[in-house]
């Protein structure tokens, strides 16, 4: 009696990322096998070839977490997105006129080509943490320094300083999020403002404001000439 074969033994081979976006197709010429057929035709077939199969699912996006060989409920919900995805091309294919069968290693391979399913390439929510060096922030300190103490800060304070915006970046990592043609980043730290925040609050700054604001004072009173 001849050993019964699985559509899965074409696609066990593919050992590589350029072998695995030309996935193989089935035989038949006259459509697809039913779906229950199809998954219990996986179900039947070897460890590497369901491995190798659930790889590619993982590389289309239709497999969350890490993969195994083992056929489970897990397994089972990757084939059921595959087979929505199967399902939406074969009805688009009957909408739109097309003769040409279509069948689900026809869209595994697609979607793989394509970056994988629903994530529109996207490489997701991203930490990063940016520190800035020593050479980067004297300039902005001193900046900030002049406006609010009327004179520039000494290597001891701008270490000082560093030290604590480079704390904050570590604590705050801005996140950036990357997509096909789109990037955002929210969060991080805003550098002067925090520095204009924590010079704002020391005692020096203070007499600089009573000061200033004294002299207008006294200014439009006509006490200075």
């Amino acid at each position: 009696m001849a050993e019964p074969t699985t559509p899965l033994r074409r696609p066990s081979r593919v050992s590589t990322p350029e072998s695995r976006a030309s996935i193989q197709t089935s035989e038949s010429t006259s459509g697809e096998i039913a779906f229950d057929v199809f998954v219990k035709d996986i179900a039947s077939g070897s460890d590497q070839a369901r491995l190798a199969l659930a790889q590619q699912l993982k590389d289309a996006g239709f497999w969350k977490g890490k993969i195994s060989s083992k056929f489970d409920i897990k397994y089972y919900t990757a084939l059921l997105e595959l087979e929505k995805n199967h399902q939406g091309q074969v009805a688009l294919d009957k909408m739109i006129g097309s003769t040409t069968s279509v069948t689900r290693y026809d869209v595994l391979a697609n979607t793989i080509a394509e970056g994988g399913e629903g994530d529109g390439g996207s490489k997701g929510p991203q930490k990063n943490t940016y520190v800035t060096s020593a050479s980067q922030t004297a300039k902005l300190l001193n900046a900030v320094a002049v406006d609010l103490l009327e004179r520039n800060l000494t290597k001891a304070e701008q270490t000082k300083y560093l030290k604590m915006i480079n704390a904050e970046q570590r604590r705050q990592p801005s996140v950036e999020t990357q997509g096909d043609g789109f990037s955002t980043t929210i969060g991080g730290v805003d550098e002067q403002q925090f520095i204009t925040e924590k010079l704002e609050a020391t005692s020096e700054a203070k007499n600089v404001r009573a000061t200033d604001a004294y002299t207008i004072l006294m200014k439009e009173f006509g006490g200075l000439r």
